[in-house]
């Protein structure tokens, strides 16, 4: 039943308004609906980002490049969730004021929304200092600015790293999220500092030794750390670009890219342009009520309860179960009163746990203090009158379960303080599951707690892929994933197995790749929505399946699969990269990286033509043109009238170069020739995740051939060595040799196979790097060297298929897909531009 239908159903529904998209107000929705909202309410929720629900957590993950950012850990609510919730979610717009007596809120789109219960859930903003150059002049941040915030933030940071070579950031502030940042950029290969005002680093978390502990850890990571240091200025060229910051002191640090995570602030203008009462936050009493209003509420990083703003995720959820009680009268007496914090999560890839105190405030308070720099080892403990009212653990966190319940007074402290920090009469970390209480918070970022696991468990879950799925614990920082497996062992006293699911190609259809590749073929099935209306419980189509089984259908069927626009991704839809600003990045082909006179000249001229406010040689030896609209890029196609480079897709992407033989004096094969014959015999071939080839005339591997998804290098007399599984970017791994072969068509032949056999057993956005240490280097050796299982013949066939359907796409300028492909969409937010340079 459509929403609209059961609307016109249940008109005696009252109107839930939930003014804030973000993990408060998801999950105060979420609770509603769990204690019946679903009969209460008529429930409408106003995000101002496009998206669904996303968890903020991950976001360093994706900066790091441990996750992307179509991973289903950082989507918590997809679209499609809403749907089927009877949720109106309009995304993408933004509350801008509240009418309390006529009880309605209009959005920026104009939009007027009635309510006869209103949550405001606006979260928080990042804080900016006041620093001279931090802004335009029409109040936009600086280019080469950015917060913490948001997917637009990371986008922004990644596409700037990826634009530019030898890029430098300074991180302003660093505490948790700074130090996330920090991390992530360094990973992606950046030249990171941290400048930070205190002390110390996390002063907040850590008392002196252990923030020196922590430094210790980052500076071994090769990121700079400036403590006692306040940032007053960003240093600008005369173009306007970020130069570097200026300091109190009158020094100064050169940078490209500065992200600023000195803080974050309640949003509260929605509300104190409605005439809430503000001070620190909303200020909300035990039942998160508005104060002197009795339909308006709210809940999260924005509200102020006695006295208190918590910025962690923990209390938002603690909030959320109490509105929820409150709202649908599930437990009349719910009542919120505050949250004792404690944290446990890991700050760039460094182990930290903290609750309470940081240390000794009173002179009989007992403060018991483990501090090992050599080992990176920091653990303090603080008792008043017999209770735990502090610890810090950097580094071994192994007693982090016990001194919880121990903070929570649930079991009595030993006599030996000392025994808190070490197994010496406590519970050990490996008995620590079993004895923990059943209302400890496993999960911090989730607020999943121990009874909750088990209660999953006794339900009939018996993997971790099924807790998981059912309680979200572990889809956070991950740091809980440990005892998690811990706590579902004891509770399933055993019967924990394998998860089927975790081999299934997609989470909706229970099938391997394999077998769903040969039940595609036996039934022909050509597009996505035969596959879901056949093989899916149901029939029913799952979002997040759609780009994974249209990339599988173009490898089995090559040019003959049905394209289903709605299936793609948009950078597929419209054979471009979608950049922050809503615009795109056009990358046409050069063969092996050679180009000529001619081809220069058309890009330069396209480039004047179109406005084009950055030209980038990409790190694949090829020319980037970015900022095209979309509704330029069939002209801009045209008027290059080059192929495509297949910069913005999971295909192969491109054939790096050296010069070889012809003019290299070390020169031992004709590495040239031989990467143009591969680029055009493998263009654009879909693949699990992104393809990246390179080929070096000597061992000196100028073209960084040891560190590709595949990497041929010349070892004179026509013999070349392959290389399998490299990376050299977020994953850095040197190439696997998989065979040593003679003469350039051996090469392609071998890389034909190689490719194919990637292509229909490899897991969707696995990359090569993760994929042959799964298969095993001996075992693509036996398979596609030697021929073990009888296969290689049927791979040259596919792969030759494949190769004969070749088409460039933007060839669609001539005959667009649909009449929405190239028209105008984006910006969807008045997001910053591209950086120029």
């Amino acid at each position: 039943m459509s929403n609209d239908a059961m609307r016109s159903e249940t008109t005696d529904l009252r109107k839930l308004l939930v003014v804030g998209n973000g993990m408060a107000g998801a999950r105060t929705v979420e609770e509603i609906l769990k204690r019946g909202g679903r009969t209460l309410f008529d429930i409408t929720m106003i995000g101002d980002e496009p998206y669904g629900n996303y968890n903020r957590i991950m976001l360093s993950h994706v900066l790091s490049g441990e996750a992307d950012i179509d991973d289903e850990d950082l989507l918590l609510n997809p679209m499609s969730w809403y749907r089927e919730n009877g949720v109106t979610l309009y995304a993408g717009d933004r509350a801008v004021s509240l009418d309390r007596f006529a009880k309605s809120v209009v959005c920026e789109s104009g939009r007027t929304v009635a309510y006869d219960v209103l949550i405001i859930a606006t979260g928080s903003n990042t804080f900016f200092p006041n620093m001279d150059g931090l802004r335009e002049s029409d109040g936009r941040l600086a280019r080469g600015v950015f917060g913490f915030r948001t997917i637009a933030d990371t986008n922004g940071m990644l596409q700037m790293a990826e634009a530019q070579d030898d890029v430098a950031a300074v991180v302003i502030g660093g505490g948790l999220l700074g130090l996330e940042a920090a991390y992530g950029l360094r990973t992606q290969g950046l030249d990171v500092d941290v400048v930070h005002s205190p002390g110390h680093l996390m002063n907040q978390q850590l008392d002196e030794r252990g923030g020196r502990v922590l430094r210790n850890k980052i500076e071994a990571l090769g990121v700079g750390v400036h403590t006692s240091k306040r940032t007053t200025s960003v240093l600008r060229t005369s173009e306007g670009a970020v130069a570097g910051v200026g300091f109190d002191d009158g020094t100064s640090l050169a940078a490209d890219m500065i992200v600023v995570t000195a803080g974050i602030r309640p949003n509260v203008e929605f509300a104190r342009g409605g005439g809430l009462v503000i001070e620190r936050g909303i200020v909300v009493d035990d039942q998160l009520r508005c104060e002197d209003e009795g339909s308006i509420f709210a809940v999260g990083e924005c509200c102020q309860h006695r006295g208190e703003v918590y910025g962690l995720v923990a209390p938002l959820w603690e909030q959320a179960v109490v509105l929820a009680d409150h709202l649908t009268n599930a437990n009349p007496t719910a009542a919120y009163h505050g949250s004792r914090l404690t944290t446990k999560l890991k700050v760039a890839g460094v182990d930290v746990a903290a609750m309470g105190v940081k240390g000794p405030e009173r002179e009989d308070d007992e403060f018991v203090q483990f501090y090992e720099p050599r080992s990176g080892t920091y653990k303090s403990v603080v008792v008043r009158d017999g209770k735990l009212i502090g610890a810090t653990l950097l580094g071994d966190i192994s007693k982090a379960n016990f001194l919880t319940q121990a903070f929570d007074e649930k079991v009595p402290l030993p006599e030996e303080r000392i025994s808190m920090l070490f197994d010496m009469g406590t519970p050990t970390a490996a008995t620590g599951a079993a004895e923990l209480a059943d209302d400890v918070q496993v999960c911090n970022c989730n607020g999943v707690t121990k009874g909750q696991i088990v209660a999953c468990v006794h339900a009939g879950a018996k993997t971790m892929i099924d807790v998981t799925a059912k309680t979200r614990a572990g889809k956070g920082c991950g740091s809980c994933k440990g005892l998690v497996a811990d706590i579902l062992a004891c509770a399933a006293g055993g019967a924990v197995v394998p998860d089927p699911a975790a081999d299934w190609y997609v989470p909706s259809i229970p099938l391997a790749k394999p077998a769903l590749i040969e039940i595609i073929r036996e039934r022909d099935l050509r597009s996505v929505s035969q596959v879901f209306s056949e093989l899916a419980a149901g029939g029913r189509e799952d979002a997040s399946a759609k780009m994974p089984l249209a990339s599988l259908l173009r490898t089995i069927w090559g040019p003959d699969w049905v394209d289903e626009r709605g299936a793609l991704f948009i950078n597929d839809r419209v054979h471009a990269n979608i950049q922050r600003d809503g615009t795109f990045s056009v990358v046409p082909q050069m063969k092996g990286g050679v180009t000529t006179p001619d081809q220069l000249r058309k890009i330069a001229d396209v480039a004047d033509k179109y406005h084009v406010p950055l030209v980038k040689v990409t790190g694949g030896q090829r020319i980037d043109l970015l900022g095209i609209k979309k509704e330029d890029l069939p002209k801009v196609w045209g008027d290059l009238d080059m192929p495509s480079g297949f910069a913005y897709g999971k295909s192969m992407r491109t054939v790096k170069t050296c010069v070889g033989s012809d003019f290299c004096r070390f020169g031992l094969g004709d590495s040239t020739a031989l990467g143009i014959a591969l680029e055009e015999r493998f263009q654009g071939l879909e693949t699990p995740g992104k393809l990246k080839l390179a080929v070096a005339g000597c061992p000196r591997n100028c073209s960084e051939a040891l560190c590709k998804d595949f990497g041929v290098v010349s070892v004179g007399e026509d013999k070349w060595e392959l290389y399998v599984g490299g990376a050299a970017g977020a994953h850095i791994r040197k190439g696997d040799l998989l065979a040593t072969v003679v003469g350039g068509e051996e090469v392609l032949r071998m890389a034909g196979i190689f490719i194919q056999h990637y292509r229909e057993t490899a897991q969707w956005l696995e990359r090569t790097y993760a994929w042959v240490p799964r298969v095993g280097l001996d075992e693509l050796r036996r398979v596609l060297v030697e021929d073990g299982d009888g296969i290689v013949a049927g791979l040259e066939q596919r792969m030759q298929t494949s190769v004969d359907g070749y088409r460039d796409p933007w060839q669609d300028r001539a005959e667009p897909k649909s009449p929405a492909q190239f028209t105008p969409s984006l910006p969807l937010l008045p997001l910053p531009q591209v950086p120029v340079r």
